[in-house]
């Protein structure tokens, strides 16, 4: 075979990996940001400053969230479920320490802590978990998609072919899921008195990005005769145009129905799009094509994965607007995210539930055909993600309450009470207010410019592919490629991010 026929076999055919092992691996992200939280106050409290050197808080940044996802995805993946103890006792080890060593006049009773951490209040401008959220599902794409290239990958974690629970088929969904939180129907929903489709008509606008980096992929990729896995999409299709349609479909909906009543919108459309599944011939025309041998003749019938998925991914969106909706709610004290923390646990135990049912009475998971168990294991895993984002928020405004002064980036201020005049309606936005701190971040440098790091991530996949032989290259010269791979990507991003620079025109 070619190495262009060698990779597309390298990729294709897998069934996944089990919901438990996908589970473990995403408490992964939560705990490398808790670790760098900790890391941060511990040396506040020894120096009684925060970090100022830039280089030195990048190279702190990167291998803490970063490099220790590099490694669990490729040479660690065999011991994936013992990684988060690790790194969970690691920051106990932090947290016990930072508890024990501070300064004897700011020592007071645990339970009097407790009811301080309880009374605060948080500034409400921001929500850093939504932030973390967002630039970690763009990481860890980014290290996906190169990397799956490379046999240290395991092929468990890699998209599923027709059914299964591969990390990249999450990925998909959570880039959705992601995007959707923060979309204009989500931030401006305090404006009632806009017209009814401005939405639309800003979408309308604000996705030819989209298209036009699916244009450019598509048209490079046929080009050079670049590797490509063609049930994923189809031959012409791929994540850009779904993503541009999702949202353009999405704030028409949207415009029609009420934006609180989202979920109902979303379950309707998964339910019906599954009935169609399950009732008619559409899922045989998706798994072979028109004439039952995978026929790819005509522009339907060559990207019918591509385009029928849309429906599935488009209830996947909708019912993320309205999970940005609640969170979106005002909440200024921890007691109030402590409640939203349990409802979210909730909410992922009901999905659980729900995707076993669903899986029990129709068909497992197919991220190909994006049917009601995939929309319903994207949902409850991204919601898992986005608690344990919260729950690590909340754990180092606690620390942070411990050590008076200290201060980590990308996490939640603790405030002053509001007056009575700011308490009449404000609500929290989950991104750009989160740059008022001093201290540089790498997950704010990702977030001012999270098209253009995806973008880049894209770009040098390919070079790295066209230069390299990836399935044969061995684990050493593998981590190395993918250090400098996401290193150089970061610190591109950090470059900007330290200059204020947004690299966005539309």
């Amino acid at each position: 075979m070619s190495q262009k026929q060698l990779k597309e076999a390298f990729i294709s055919n897998l069934n996944g990996t089990s919901l438990l092992e996908i589970s473990a691996a995403l408490s992964l992200p939560p705990l490398c940001l808790l670790c760098r939280g900790l890391l941060l106050v511990l040396y506040y409290l020894h120096h009684g400053k925060p970090v100022s050197s830039r280089k030195y808080s990048l190279l702190l940044d990167f291998l803490v969230l970063v490099s220790p996802l590099l490694f669990s995805c490729t040479v660690l993946s065999p011991i994936i479920f013992f990684i988060p103890v690790i790194l969970a006792a690691f920051c106990a080890g932090i947290f016990s320490k930072i508890y024990s060593q501070r300064k004897r006049e700011a020592r007071v009773p645990f339970g009097q802590i407790v009811k301080e951490f309880q009374r605060a209040c948080l500034d409400p401008e921001c929500i850093p978990a939504i932030t973390a959220f967002r630039v970690y599902i763009n990481v860890l794409t980014s290290i996906s998609i190169l990397a799956v290239d490379f046999p240290q990958y395991p092929r468990r974690y890699a998209k599923a072919e027709t059914y299964g629970t591969g990390a990249m088929d999450l990925g998909v969904g959570a880039f959705i899921f992601g995007n959707a939180l923060v979309c204009p129907e989500v931030r401006h929903k305090a404006h009632t008195a806009q017209p009814r489709f401005s939405s639309v008509a800003r979408q309308a606008f604000s996705v030819w990005p989209l298209l036009s980096l699916g244009v450019g992929r598509l048209l490079s990729v046929k080009s050079i005769e670049y590797h490509e896995h063609t049930s994923e999409y189809g031959v012409h299709w791929n994540f850009f145009f779904t993503l541009a349609l999702v949202r353009l479909a999405a704030s028409l909906l949207l415009a029609i129905f009420p934006k609180h009543k989202a979920w109902l919108v979303a379950l309707a459309v998964a339910v019906l799009y599954q009935l169609l599944l399950s009732t008619t011939s559409l899922k045989m025309f998706i798994l072979h094509g028109s004439d039952g041998r995978g026929s790819r003749l005509g522009f339907l019938d060559a990207n019918r994965e591509g385009l029928l998925s849309l429906f599935g991914y488009l209830a996947i969106y909708l019912a993320s607007v309205q999970v940005g909706l609640w969170l979106l709610q005002r909440r200024s004290s921890v007691r109030g995210w402590l409640e939203a923390l349990r409802g979210l646990a909730l909410a992922v135990l009901a999905l659980s539930v729900l995707l076993q049912l669903c899986q029990a009475c129709t068909e497992p998971v197919s991220r190909r055909m994006a049917n009601l168990s995939f929309c319903t294991w994207v949902l409850a895993h991204c919601l898992l993600l986005l608690g344990c984002f919260v729950l690590t928020d909340l754990t180092l405004v606690f620390t942070k309450l411990l050590v008076k002064g200290s201060s980590v980036p990308c996490c939640w201020k603790v405030v002053q009470p509001p007056d009575s005049r700011k308490k009449q309606g404000m609500e929290a936005v989950p991104v750009g207010r989160q740059d008022k701190l001093s201290q540089l971040c790498l997950i704010s440098a990702i977030n001012k410019n999270q098209l253009l790091f995806f973008l880049l991530a894209n770009v040098m996949t390919g070079a790295v592919n066209i230069l390299i032989d990836t399935i044969h290259s061995k684990a050493a010269f593998t981590l190395c490629i993918l250090h400098l791979y996401m290193f150089f990507n970061c610190l591109i991003m950090y470059i900007l991010h330290a200059r204020n620079t947004v690299l966005k025109f539309w």
